[in-house]
């Protein structure tokens, strides 16, 4: 069943009008990462004067595969340091998915470092593989921290496999995570005590200190001390709870000096609520209306034990705010119509979104019965007041419904591919909407989604 808004049209009464900013930041930051790839190589190579033999040849190996996976351990904190610059033009997902990537990548380095280093030390001692080990392991200087170190980085790796992440939650996942600030701290006085490019070589250890201390203060103060002051100055506490849905409810937030919080619509902030049971985790929920001086407001399902404890908070609860994160904002628009698809709980961006994106704007919420629509008389209301469009569909009955396809999208929004399409829900919905987009035409860069699965 398809319930259409009966208005057409856009006005402006309410929406600011600003030029969409075309970022170069993902760019340049790919750039910067692979400049420093090659300064690692450069650094290799100006210190080695010949490769001879079989062990020189797997001593070589041993020394880049060593030097790489230790500035790959520089970049992955780097990545999730929460850089503002970065989170808000990267997006936090992204972010999170070269940090993925970066993560395999440091772990096979750091293995193919162990192993050649070992077989190519055999090879030239004349000794075998697990005498060699042993002398290394415990006559090298900090290399026995090191090995620690390197034991952690692959516990980190194995957790942080997707059959591994499905048997936990996040926030054990999250927690198991800090395991990787003790590995690095673990592995680096033994890449400067024991690397053949750094000792004698005062320049290049000046550089790679100076590389690891600017990675732990961009992670000290975007992850540590700036949620800590922002706690402290913006005493953000539950004003109400009230019922939006089936097991929905919206959060109502008070607090001081809210609005240097700079939140934009679409948007999320990482929650941590001082109660009973709640307050060991930050989760992310996004905005579900745009920001007022003194007022915030989030709208979530219950999906868990911790999410479904939020519909028995008290007022005056203390809350602190992580944030905000993303790059799910109007920013992204390149096309002057805009489409925002949401499945279920995931309309709470895309209302606040619908509110405040510039252009024509329609808007197709999809949700499994009637009863699940959230916030419809809100977005209802919006839509009269900006002459924009709203489709209602739901999956049951069947025979009413609207398919998540090309064809079907296309019914709905005719002229499809030149809109920009704002993207959110459960994970199998918009794995296949972004297919049925690309079918209908729609061009990637115009698909924008942030999701903040683990």
């Amino acid at each position: 069943m398809t319930h259409t808004f009966p208005t057409t049209g856009y006005a402006s009464r309410g929406v600011r009008h600003r030029r969409p900013r075309r970022s170069g930041v993902p760019f340049l930051a790919q750039l910067v990462i692979w400049a420093g790839a090659a300064g690692v190589l450069a650094l290799w190579w100006s210190d080695t004067a010949s490769v001879v033999g079989p062990a020189g040849w797997l001593t070589g190996a041993g020394r880049i595969t060593g030097l790489l996976a230790g500035y790959a351990c520089a970049v992955l904190l780097a990545l999730m340091a929460r850089v503002p610059l970065l989170d808000h033009t990267i997006g936090t997902d992204r972010l999170a998915r070269w940090h993925a990537l970066g993560g395999r990548c440091t772990i096979s380095l750091a293995l193919a470092h162990t192993l050649l280093i070992i077989w190519g030390y055999s090879l030239a001692s004349h000794a075998n593989v697990v005498s060699q080990t042993s002398m290394l392991v415990l006559r090298y200087p900090d290399l026995l921290k090191g090995t620690a170190g390197f034991l952690l980085f692959l516990a980190t790796g194995i957790v942080s496999a997707h059959a591994a992440r499905r048997r936990m939650s996040y926030e054990t996942w999250h927690y198991l995570h800090f395991a990787t600030y003790l590995a690095v701290f673990l592995t680096f006085g033994h890449q400067l005590s024991n690397g053949a490019d750094f000792v004698g070589n005062r320049l290049a250890q000046v550089a790679w200190y100076a590389l690891f201390l600017g990675v732990s203060a961009l992670v000290a103060w975007y992850r540590f001390a700036v949620p800590v002051r922002r706690g402290l100055r913006h005493r953000v506490r539950v004003a109400a709870v009230h019922p939006e849905a089936p097991d929905v409810v919206s959060v109502h937030l008070t607090g001081e000096h809210l609005d240097e919080l700079g939140g934009e619509p679409g948007q999320f902030l990482r929650w941590r609520f001082m109660a009973r049971g709640l307050w060991w985790t930050a989760t992310p929920y996004s905005l579900s209306a745009p920001a007022l001086p003194g007022r915030l407001r989030i709208t979530v399902k219950a999906t868990g034990g911790h999410s479904a404890a939020l519909a028995h908070l008290a007022p005056g609860t203390r809350v602190w705010a992580e944030g905000p994160y993303g790059a799910f904002t109007a920013d992204r628009r390149t096309a002057p119509k805009a489409l925002l698809l949401a499945g279920g709980v995931g309309v709470t961006p895309l209302r606040a979104l619908f509110e405040t994106l510039p252009g024509e704007v329609t808007l197709v919420y999809r949700a499994r019965r009637a009863d699940d629509f959230a916030l419809r008389g809100e977005l209802d209301a919006i839509a009269a007041r900006r002459r924009a469009t709203v489709h209602y569909v739901v999956d049951e009955p069947t025979g009413f419904s609207s398919p998540l396809t090309a064809r079907g999208l296309s019914v709905l929004v005719p002229d499809l591919a030149a809109h920009d399409v704002y993207l959110c829900g459960p994970t199998g919905m918009a794995r296949t909407a972004i297919q049925a987009l690309r079918e209908a035409g729609v061009p990637a860069r115009r698909i924008h989604h942030e999701s903040f699965a683990f």
